[in-house]
């Protein structure tokens, strides 16, 4: 994982930080339209609820390992025992609503696929008409928090039983799989993410 500190890079981004130069110049803002994927996106925002994103970052590896690669068909069938070996694990957010969140989480998605024929990508994707929203912001200051496509998503996903789906949480998740275009226009990826 090598990087060039010095490319044009959105403000967010600590310039000599290797895990966060990759996951924002390799990840961060491309489109991702594959729906076990974008779950395991979901449940990785709203494990960042209340802290820094970097937090999550560090330990999305140990995450991963964890909850069996955020894998929805998996977690769907977790029992009070994986509960236990989850809060005991000291390398993930040792959370308990958060833990049931990606539980219960992973039963909806279930639902919503096996009983209900949604596809998730095309379900969520749904919120921005199918295509990315570009956006052109000089800086990432300038972009807002939450808009009204994530407050209308969050709405529905919390309608349909979702935990830690909140507007702001799910502009975040927006922004990082590509839906929106928040890369400021200077940055490198700018114009990688334009779909």
């Amino acid at each position: 994982m090598s990087h060039n500190p010095n490319l044009p890079r959105c403000g967010w981004v600590p310039p000599t930080d290797e895990l966060y130069c990759h996951y924002h110049d390799t990840e961060w803002g491309i489109p991702n339209k594959d729906s076990k994927s974008l779950f395991s996106k979901l449940i990785q925002d709203g494990m960042q609820a209340g802290l820094a994103w970097i937090t999550i970052l560090r330990k999305r590896e140990d995450i991963l390992e964890a909850f069996d690669g955020l894998d929805p068909d998996i977690i769907a069938h977790y029992t009070d025992k994986d509960r236990e070996r989850l809060m005991n694990n000291a390398g993930i957010i040792r959370s308990k609503l958060k833990i049931n969140a990606a539980i219960s989480n992973a039963q909806i998605f279930i639902k919503m696929r096996d009983e209900e024929d949604i596809d998730f990508s095309e379900y969520l994707w749904g919120f921005v008409g199918g295509k990315q929203i570009k956006n052109s912001w000089a800086e990432f200051k300038d972009a807002p928090v939450e808009s009204k496509e994530s407050i209308a998503m969050a709405k529905d996903l919390k309608k349909r039983g979702f935990k830690f789906v909140g507007p702001v949480i799910i502009y975040a998740f927006m922004q990082a799989v590509g839906m929106v275009n928040d890369h400021s226009t200077d940055c490198h990826c700018y114009k990688n993410c334009c779909e």
